[in-house]
């Protein structure tokens, strides 16, 4: 199964939007665009994410 890590970048009324982490270095990388409702409902701009399993959850930062 695919595993995606994922930083929120901005937060857009009911969307957030969402670029890869290995993309980070490139300024043109693109954002992938996400209904809020699929997200954790605690995140905020610069939350980091994991897809997995068709699920978004939080990263946690030690």
């Amino acid at each position: 199964m695919n595993r995606f890590e994922y930083i929120v970048e901005e937060i857009d009324g009911d969307y957030a939007h969402l670029r890869r982490t290995e993309q980070e270095e490139q300024a043109e990388g693109e954002l992938k665009l996400v209904a809020r409702a699929l997200l954790p409902p605690e995140i905020g701009e610069g939350t980091r994410l994991l897809y997995e399993w068709m699920q978004y959850s939080i990263i946690e930062q030690s």
